[in-house]
C-alpha cells in the first residue's frame, strides 16, 4: 500500500469494538449494526448470533503470507467455514463478536484491510484472474488493479458516497469481473489503453455499462476513478437506498446524459488534480521444465509454467484444505493464489511437477462444469436471503451424480438466494434467482429460473425469466434435462442452441 491505511482507519476500531459489544449483548438492533459494521468488512449473520468477517484482496491475489494468516487465524479461532466470494474475498464466518474484533486488527496488521469490505463504500476491486500469466490477453492489468485498490480506499473517510461502489480490470474477452456492466470498468485493449465503461450492474434493474472514455492512457486511470466518485456523489440518489446504485443514474438522466456528466467530472479533475501514476512491472523469472495436459492446468504464457484450477463446491474450501494447500505451495517458488468472479480459485507459476502435485491435493473440488456452479451464501447465513443457495447446489449435484453425465452435458449455473445478484444469475446460461411459488398446495419454496444470459466481451445479455420451479423440482429438471442431451450424443453448448423449444418443454414440466 501507498499509504499505511491501517494505521489511518485504526483509531476507528475503538468505536466498532463497542458498536460490535453492544450488538451481540443484544442492545442494539440488526439494522442498526448492519449500517455500521459493513464499513468494516462484517456483518452478523442470519439469527444475530455470530458474524462474518470479509476480507479485501484486490484481484483476488492471496500471497503465500496471506495465506497463513488465513490458516493461522482459523487454528487460533478454531474458525469452521470459509466462503471464496464473487468478488474475488475470502470471507471467515460463524465468528463471535469479539473473534470479529481481534481478526479485524490482526488482519490489518498483516496487510490485509478490511474497511470498506461492506457498506456504501468502494468495495474490493476485482480483475481477471489470471492477468499477467494469461495467454492471449491484451496486457497484464494487476499493477493497475492494485494502484486502484489502493487509491479507493482513499475515499473511506473523506467522501459520504449514495451506496457501494465496484471497480473492476478486465484484459480477455471472457470479461470475468463484468468490466462492461460494473460500477465502473476498465477493459484492457489490444493498442495498451483502456475503455472504460460506468453505471451498469446486476441485481434489480440491471443495466449494462455505457462506454464513457476510449483510448485512455494506464497511468490516467485515476483520474477516471475520481470522476467516477464525483458523478455519484452529485448524482447518485441519497433518499432512496433502493435507487441508490450507479445504475439508476442511467434512469435519472439517460444513457447519453450521464455520460456528458461524467464527463463535465473527468474534465475538471483532468484540470485540478494530479493523479498520474506510474507502475513497475515484476516479471515471472521462475520457469520450468516438462509437461501437462490435465482438465484443470492452463499452460501460462511464461514458458514451462502453468495455472490450476481449483473450485470447492459452492466456494466452500474446508478449514483443512487450506492448511493442506498452505503446506503444499509454502516450497514452491513464486506460486500464489488467485481467486476467481466465480468463487473457485488457481494456483499460479507452477511447474509440471509442482501442477501436478496441486491437482492430486484438491481432488476434492468440482469434477465437471456443472459441479463448478456458483451460489452465493443462502439465507442459512444471510440476513437479506430468501432461499439458501447452498443446498440448492448440494441437491442438484448429489441428484445428478448417480447418472454419470459426462462433463458439458449440463452446464454451468448460477444460484442467488435473492434478487442482489450475487451469484451473477443474470448473466448464467442458467441463473436461478430465490422466490416463492404458489401452489394448489399453498406457497412454496422456490427459484425463478433464468435463460441464456452472457457475461463475454461483446456478447453480454441479461438472462430471459423463464418461470418459477420448487425447490424439490429443481433437481429433477436436471436430471431430465441431462438424460435428454445425453441421448442426442452432444453437451448442452451445441444441443441447447438447436433445441431451445425442447429445453422449454422440459423446463416447462417444473415451472
Amino acid at each position: 500500500m501507498n499509504r499505511n491505511y491501517a494505521e489511518e482507519f485504526r483509531a476507528d476500531l475503538a468505536e466498532f469494538r463497542e458498536k460490535t459489544k453492544l450488538f451481540y449483548e443484544g442492545k442494539i438492533t440488526v439494522p442498526e449494526y448492519k449500517g455500521f459494521s459493513g464499513g468494516f468488512g462484517s456483518y452478523a449473520q442470519r439469527g444475530g448470533k455470530c458474524g462474518m468477517l470479509r476480507m479485501r484482496l484486490y484481484g483476488g491475489r492471496v500471497t503465500k503470507d496471506y495465506l497463513k494468516f488465513v490458516v493461522e487465524s482459523i487454528d487460533k479461532y478454531n474458525i469452521d467455514r470459509v466462503h471464496l466470494t464473487t468478488c474475488q474475498t475470502i470471507q471467515l464466518h460463524n465468528l463471535t463478536g469479539e473473534t470479529i474484533c481481534s481478526l479485524i486488527e490482526e488482519a490489518w496488521d498483516h496487510g490485509i484491510i478490511t474497511r470498506g469490505g461492506g457498506g456504501d463504500y468502494p468495495r474490493n476491486v476485482m480483475m481477471t484472474p489470471l492477468a499477467g500469466v494469461e495467454k492471449g490477453e491484451t496486457f497484464d492489468v494487476s499493477p493497475y488493479a492494485k494502484e486502484a485498490a489502493d487509491y479507493l480506499l482513499s475515499f473511506i473517510k473523506t467522501v459520504k458516497l449514495p451506496r457501494k461502489l465496484k471497480v473492476c480490470f478486465s484484459s480477455t474477452k471472457e470479461n470475468f469481473p463484468h468490466a462492461t456492466f460494473r460500477d465502473l470498468g476498465f477493459v484492457a485493449c489490444a493498442n495498451g489503453t483502456f475503455d472504460v465503461y460506468s453505471a451498469g450492474g446486476l441485481g434489480n434493474n440491471p443495466k449494462m455499462g455505457v462506454k464513457v472514455a476510449s483510448n485512455v492512457m494506464p497511468e490516467k486511470i485515476l483520474y477516471y476513478i475520481k470522476a467516477m466518485v464525483d458523478t455519484f456523489v452529485a448524482y447518485g440518489n441519497y433518499e432512496n437506498r433502493g435507487r441508490a446504485r450507479t445504475r439508476y443514474m442511467q434512469d435519472t438522466l439517460g444513457a447519453d446524459g450521464y455520460k456528458n456528466a461524467y464527463q463535465e467530472k473527468l474534465a475538471a479533475v483532468l484540470e485540478s488534480e494530479d493523479l498520474d501514476i506510474q507502475v513497475t512491472a515484476s516479471p515471472i523469472t521462475k520457469s520450468g521444465d516438462g509437461t501437462l495436459s490435465h482438465p484443470r492446468a492452463v499452460s501460462q504464457k511464461q514458458e514451462g509454467l502453468y495455472a490450476v484450477s481449483y473450485h470447492p463446491i459452492g466456494g466452500n474450501p474446508s478449514p483443512d484444505m487450506l492448511h493442506k494447500i498452505l503446506d503444499a505451495i509454502l516450497p514452491m517458488e513464486d506460486v500464489e493464489i488467485r481467486l476467481t468472479p466465480e468463487a473457485g480459485m488457481y494456483f499460479i507459476n507452477c511447474t509440471a511437477k509442482e501442477a501436478e502435485k496441486l491437482i492430486a491435493l484438491t481432488n476434492d473440488g468440482a469434477e465437471t462444469l456443472f459441479e463448478a456452479s456458483v451460489a452465493c451464501i443462502g439465507n442459512a447465513i444471510c440476513q437479506v436471503g430468501a432461499r439458501d443457495s447452498q443446498s440448492m447446489l448440494a441437491d442438484c449435484i448429489n441428484a445428478v451424480r448417480p447418472y454419470k453425465f459426462a462433463d458439458g452435458v449440463l452446464p454451468k449455473i448460477h444460484i442467488s438466494g435473492c434478487p442482489s445478484s450475487c451469484s451473477a444469475h443474470q448473466i448464467g446460461t442458467i441463473g436461478f434467482r430465490g422466490g416463492v411459488k404458489q401452489t394448489p398446495d399453498g406457497p412454496k419454496a422456490a427459484f425463478a429460473m433464468y435463460e441464456n444470459g452472457n457475461d463475454t466481451f461483446g456478447n453480454e445479455r441479461f438472462g430471459t425469466d423463464v418461470g418459477v420451479m420448487t425447490v424439490e423440482d429443481i433437481p429433477k429438471f436436471f436430471i431430465a434435462l441431462g438424460e435428454e442431451i445425453t441421448k442426442s450424443g452432444e453437451i448442452f453448448e451445441t444441443w441447447y442452441p438447436k433445441n431451445h423449444d425442447r429445453f422449454l418443454e422440459i423446463a416447462g414440466e417444473y415451472i
